[in-house]
Order: C-alpha cells, then sequence, then structure tokens
C-alpha cells in the first residue's frame, strides 16, 4: 500500500522535527545541505526540501533505525514517503 501525499508529507515533517532536536546530527544536516534554519522554517512546506531531508535520513541505517524507533514508524516508510514527495524517477543508484 503507497503512502498518500499528506501522509508522507507528515512522515517527513516528523523525521524535520526529529531532526532538529538531534543537536549532534542537525549541524551535519546543514553542513551537507547548505540549508540553514531559516531555510528550514521557509521551505518546512516544501515537497524537495521534505524530500531532502528524508533522503539525508536515509544516508545511515542508523539514522533511520533511530528515527523509526523513536516515532514508531516501520523502518520502509521514509523509502517509501520519499518516493511520493519527490518521486522514484529521482533516485539514482551510482
Amino acid at each position: 500500500m503507497q503512502l498518500s501525499a499528506d501522509a508522507s508529507e507528515t512522515l517527513a515533517l516528523k523525521a524535520l522535527a526529529w531532526l532538529v532536536t538531534n543537536d549532534e546530527l542537525l549541524p551535519v544536516f546543514l553542513g551537507a545541505t547548505g540549508a540553514s534554519e531559516a531555510d528550514i522554517r521557509a521551505r518546512v512546506s516544501d515537497p524537495e526540501f521534505l524530500g531532502s531531508v528524508l533522503d539525508f535520513l536515509m544516508m545511515d541505517d542508523a539514522w533511520v533505525i533511530a528515527f523509526c524507533d523513536a516515532s514508531e514508524t516501520k523502518y520502509d516508510l521514509p523509502m517509501q514517503a520519499r518516493a511520493v514527495l519527490v518521486g522514484a524517477a529521482d533516485t539514482h543508484w551510482t
């Protein structure tokens, strides 16, 4: 069953909230994406930005597990939500 756009956005917002409260990981996200805290506030409803949050989260299995455990989310849902928000065609495996 595919996630709806609303459910995908909600999941990405939960991931963003989790990330923002993670004092160790937030600076890594900001550095990796070039985003500022002002960018986060300005783009919180942008599906591409929310997709980038999920892309970042999925860079490390430990981050996925930590987020999913903290939010009581199934481990495969961040990837599904990312595909809905940004589209599976943007996924590059090389």
